[in-house]
């Protein structure tokens, strides 16, 4: 059994992260907060002329047809950026939900558009409090009523796939009368969050039935690559910070505190990424593992990124707590992806949900 990336999916990491060391670096990330932008537009056209946007869409629609592990090293790339584009709301999620459910015609449609950057799409999944995932929009006569909201760069999305009454999925145009976009404040202000309101709103319901478990637990397999390459980053970040800083006339590195805390950071991160492995690799070739690794990849994505984010401001001290400094970006990342597709506790359920004789019980 080979626990190695293969020498294609090292290469692809590879570009991808000097992509995005040249095009999105931090000086970057803070002209796009003080200009207010929803996204970082020229990156994420950088982005799709790499290829990377059709990453796993199939051949036929424009993509490229990769795995859902090749898929990961990609997103582990865009976590240690801390990269200001709708990868998850466009790629992982709106693209994924129209290829396990769209029709031929929807496929058709939009694939090949999101693929190549020219449309955005995001997924609409939340009332606000309550449950995760929220039913109560409902679709009539092909016309969509109801409001979703938080929903993730749904500001700068041409399409959204929509979780409706009865569990189905529905795909709704943005741009037309019926539909109402409000910014929401977001504590992670490079990833922006809209309330939607659907006020019978053309929408085209999607005949796959039964598919969002699996579209939430890839999701959250992708969301622990995102983890572990933010965590990794912060990682980093903290031990060059220590090794740079004198204090008591001897180096931050030196103390023995230090090392424990980064020696635990890089323990978590690994144990979060070999999680993670194995749920690209579930979801590539053994369906029946997918929801067990995806739960404990997704728990030990949000444990370890949430402790290299706070373990990095603890390094920095008080200077890591100011805008010029760089740990802020990871730490509102964290914040925003801990709740993301459900909180420890939501994932907690599912995990127990999937084990040996409890198969099909509610979450």
């Amino acid at each position: 059994m080979n626990f190695d990336l293969s020498d294609e999916q090292k290469m692809l990491g590879e570009q991808a992260r000097a992509l995005l060391a040249d095009l999105s670096p931090f000086d970057r990330l803070r002209q796009l907060i003080d200009s207010g932008a929803d996204w970082d537009e020229p990156l994420w056209r950088a982005l799709a002329e790499m290829g990377f946007l059709g990453a796993a869409i199939p051949e036929e629609h424009g993509g490229l047809g990769l795995s859902a592990l090749d898929l990961g090293v990609i997103m582990e790339a865009l976590g240690a950026a801390n990269a200001a584009v709708p990868f998850m709301s466009s790629i992982i999620l709106g693209a994924e939900a129209i290829r396990l459910a769209g029709s031929d015609a929807q496929k058709a449609a939009w694939l090949p558009r999101l693929a190549s950057g020219e449309a955005v799409a995001t997924f609409a999944y939340a009332e606000g409090p309550g449950p995760v995932f929220a039913t109560g929009a409902r679709l009539e006569g092909g016309k969509l009523s109801g409001s979703k909201f938080p929903v993730a760069d749904a500001g700068i999305a041409d399409i959204a796939v929509v979780l409706v009454a009865g569990g189905d999925l529905a795909l709704v145009e943005l741009d037309q009368p019926g539909v109402a976009r409000t910014k929401l404040d977001s504590f992670d202000q490079l990833r922006p969050h809209y309330r939607l309101d659907f006020d019978a709103a053309m929408a085209d319901p999607m005949p796959g039935r039964g598919k969002l478990d699996r579209l939430i637990d890839q999701a959250a397999v992708q969301a622990a690559f995102e983890a572990a390459g933010a965590a990794e980053a912060c990682l980093y970040m903290a031990r060059d910070y220590a090794l740079e800083r004198q204090i008591f006339g001897r180096s931050l590195a030196s103390f023995q505190a230090i090392k424990h805390k980064l020696a635990d950071v890089a323990v978590a991160t690994e144990l979060a990424r070999s999680n993670a492995y194995f749920g690209g690799w579930a979801a590539q070739s053994s369906p029946d593992d997918l929801p067990a690794a995806a739960a404990a990849a997704r728990l030990s994505g949000i444990k370890c990124f949430e402790m290299a984010a706070r373990e990095n401001l603890q390094v920095h001290g008080g200077i890591g707590y100011t805008f010029e400094a760089n740990c802020h970006f990871y730490y509102r990342r964290e914040r925003m992806l801990a709740v993301h597709l459900g909180n420890r506790g939501f994932w907690a359920n599912r995990l127990l949900a999937a084990q040996p004789g409890r198969q099909g019980q509610a979450a």
